[in-house]
């Protein structure tokens, strides 16, 4: 059964917030604050704290599988089944004990705070441990291999040591191009409010970019140096909301009604928003805001939900997206040379689209309409029938959907996936208004990467949205594939695709 969508407003339903001051980040001496990092990071590039663990496991299991077969085949020539059980079964307690180890030493967790040294040490400390069970396996079952367990145990250090240094610069290198700590903003200057940045300023887990608070003319310039950057009104149309993982709010539980107009007001945005209220004991707030980083590394017993189906998503963009790259790359050389002789002009439109959590990317298309016509920054004018702007080959292609195949490039690059809610472009018009304007939760559809087909297509609405209506309705079908998304439903989604666009000639494209 089909999920139910929340329920979608209009615009006029809700109080519309006046422009927001972009231009509050023009001084960055002194509106930057102790956080900024010196390149901002769009949520899409973020990567997952526990993925990555899980991968430094992972290899930590092949260097150490890799030096256990070296081992036996050293000691084994003919091989190691050949070799009584009580002779291999050294190595394998050494192989075994050490990767144990190195997850209760907690060696998967690369704080930020951890130096180098304290890190070799867990690796050290769990190679003793390795060595110490090795001992114990040989002086029970071939007392022999002693010696050879300590050579051993000192190959498995070489190579988890080689692993973790790199692993080590890995870390440090994403953390300074702003990957792995999480971006967040603070709704209210208030006590808890600054307690929260200062724990943040202790333990680096969190970045804090601002703070936003209603009450302006009441509220400090900035908390522990982060600016205060004007108020709610503000923060829903900020230019640094596609960097923000997270809006916290930190006013006391006792403002109920306060507190319930905030969530009303910013829960419109495709941001996550966390309530964070009457924090008491640094325990306590160190605790919270390890929940608030979202990322931590030491996470390896498994992967929430939604990192498992991100990651699924990605990995069937990666190897759908390559398989149709091959497969239609001689269709799009034919559309490209179709196209230069068809019209002057480039081959590629490129247009400023709307991607995840509001973030600005560049979509790519072939040319259909006349260039000296195309509207590469807004589209005050969405296509018409019969368009005087549309070229030959440009009919074709648009009602085939042809046009939208360099979009491939964008999923492969991860700004889009290939299912998805459709991008629209920055500042498009719909009856003479920016559509975004015509429903309340219009950013809704942006809580998921854009797509080049997607459950609201194979469902009638496809083209230009001509009222409000139209844009109400496709918003709806993009929130329900939002909640229902799966990989399964994913691909029954690309099946459909086809066949809805050769059954549908009366859409305008």
């Amino acid at each position: 059964m089909a999920a139910h969508p929340a329920p979608v407003r209009t615009a006029a339903e809700t109080a519309a917030p006046p422009p927001a001051a972009l231009g509050v980040l023009d001084d960055p001496s002194n509106r930057r604050g102790p956080f900024r990092p010196g390149r901002l990071a769009s949520v899409r590039e973020r990567l997952s704290g526990p993925t990555l663990a899980r991968l430094f496991r992972y290899m930590d299991y092949a260097a150490v599988a890799g030096v256990t077969v070296a081992g036996a085949m050293v000691q084994a020539p003919a091989g190691p089944l050949a070799q009584p059980f009580g002779a291999v079964l050294p190595l394998i307690a050494v192989s075994l004990a050490a990767l144990w180890a190195l997850s209760s030493l907690r060696a998967y967790g690369f704080s930020s705070r951890e130096t180098p040294q304290r890190h070799a040490a867990r690796i050290a400390g769990a190679c003793t441990l390795a060595a110490i069970a090795g001992l114990v396996a040989a002086a029970l079952a071939d007392p022999g291999g002693m010696t050879q367990v300590e050579a051993f145990a000192a190959c498995i250090f070489a190579a988890l040591s080689a692993v973790h240094l790199w692993a080590w610069a890995a870390v440090r290198h994403w953390r300074s191009q702003g990957r792995l700590t999480p971006n967040v903003v603070v709704v209210g200057a208030t006590d808890n409010a600054a307690m929260l940045i200062q724990s943040a300023l202790d333990s680096r887990e969190v970045n804090v970019l601002g703070i936003f608070d209603d009450r302006s003319a009441r509220s400090p310039a900035d908390l522990h140096g982060v600016p205060v950057l004007g108020d709610t009104h503000a923060l829903l149309e900020h230019k640094i909301l596609p960097f923000v993982d997270r809006i916290v709010i930190t006013v006391t539980a006792s403002a109920q009604t306060r507190v319930r107009a905030l969530i009303e007001q910013l829960r419109v945005l495709p941001n996550a928003v966390t309530l964070f209220v009457d924090v008491e004991g640094q325990d306590t707030r160190a605790a919270t805001l390890s929940r608030l980083a979202d990322t931590p590394l030491t996470q390896v017993a498994g992967i929430n939900e939604d990192e498992r189906r991100a990651f699924h998503k990605r990995v069937q963009d990666l190897v759908c997206g390559g398989l149709g790259l091959i497969v239609f790359a001689p269709v799009m050389a034919i559309i490209a040379v179709a196209i230069r002789l068809d019209s002057p002009g480039p081959v590629m439109f490129r247009q400023r689209r709307h991607g995840f959590n509001n973030e600005a990317i560049v979509v790519w298309k072939f040319r259909s309409m006349r260039h000296e016509k195309a509207d590469p920054i807004v589209v005050s004018q969405q296509v018409r029938k019969d368009d005087d702007r549309v070229t030959r080959v440009g009919r074709f292609i648009r009602r085939t959907s042809l046009d939208e195949l360099p979009q491939i490039f964008n999923v492969l690059s991860g700004e889009m996936s290939l299912v998805g809610p459709r991008p629209h472009p920055i500042g498009m018009i719909t009856a003479g208004e920016e559509s975004q304007r015509l429903v309340a939760e219009y950013a809704w559809r942006h809580r998921m990467k854009p797509g080049i087909t997607g459950w609201a297509q194979i469902n009638g609405s496809r083209g230009p949205v001509h009222n409000r209506e139209e844009v109400r309705r496709r918003v709806v079908l993009d929130v329900e594939y939002i909640e229902r998304q799966s990989f399964w439903f994913d691909l029954w989604i690309m099946l459909m695709t086809l066949p809805c666009l050769l059954g549908d000639r009366d859409t305008i494209r």
